[in-house]
């Protein structure tokens, strides 16, 4: 199955922001978006001082740093590149959900997004169990994942209302998922999930709605591209 394999912080840099796309550790000041930052609008007069300054996040490739005013359609296109990446998914796939989203009933843009909630691996990586979405594919491809006591190793597998989803007993007891745990023990698991750390595992107590997902995407304008 085809996927990206280059440089992950690269995608970061060029959407301007943090996608957290290797999970905490881009909670750190290790992060290259922080390291390739440009400081700019130093007050006249002064020393070089740090008032005054903007940190600016510049774009990869060598002409990174001139920026260009984008077109409405430029703005549209940000977006939905910005909502495939964080997923984790290609333009064929993506385009593909936004059929099933506009076949259904309701709004267009949040079956969108809630369509691409309900995929194993964020699943997993929302309960906890992967530090990043790129993990816990990479776990679920690995047959570790369980799902209602059966072997699921699709990672755009669609989990349903009452979903038990397990990490493999025999992989339980490894250091690498206790590692994920503490990892990832601070962070508030949604509310249409339950979690239990403990047994590695979680169950889904309802599909989310569009105030539960938390990402930084404005999903009528993907909506507004695909609609042209």
């Amino acid at each position: 199955m085809a996927r990206y394999t280059g440089p992950v912080c690269r995608l970061c840099r060029r959407e301007g922001e943090k996608l957290f796309l290797k999970g905490e550790k881009c909670a750190k000041k290790v992060c290259p978006i922080v390291k390739g930052t440009s400081v700019s609008g130093r007050p006249k007069g002064g020393s070089g001082g740090a008032r005054g300054r903007v940190a600016v996040v510049s774009a990869p490739g060598q002409h990174g740093n001139s920026r260009k005013k984008l077109s409405e359609y430029g703005v549209q296109l940000r977006e939905k590149q910005k909502a495939k990446r964080i997923y984790g998914v290609l333009e064929t796939q993506f385009r593909n959900y936004f059929e099933i989203a506009d076949n259904m009933t309701g709004v267009t843009g949040e079956n969108l997004l809630k369509l691409l909630e309900s995929r194993l691996d964020n699943v997993v990586f929302r309960l906890g169990l992967a530090r990043s979405r790129a993990e816990a594919r990479q776990t679920v491809l690995h047959n570790l994942i369980t799902i209602n006591g059966k072997k699921v190793n699709i990672p755009s597998y669609r989990i349903s209302v009452g979903d038990v989803i397990q990490i493999k007993e025999k992989a339980s007891d490894s250091a690498k998922f206790k590692e994920v745990i503490e990892a990832t023990g601070y962070r508030i698991v949604p509310e249409w999930l339950s979690a239990d750390h403990e047994n590695l595992k979680g169950t889904v107590v309802a599909l989310p709605n569009r105030e539960q997902i938390d990402i930084p995407v404005h999903e009528t304008l993907i909506i507004e591209l695909y609609s042209k």
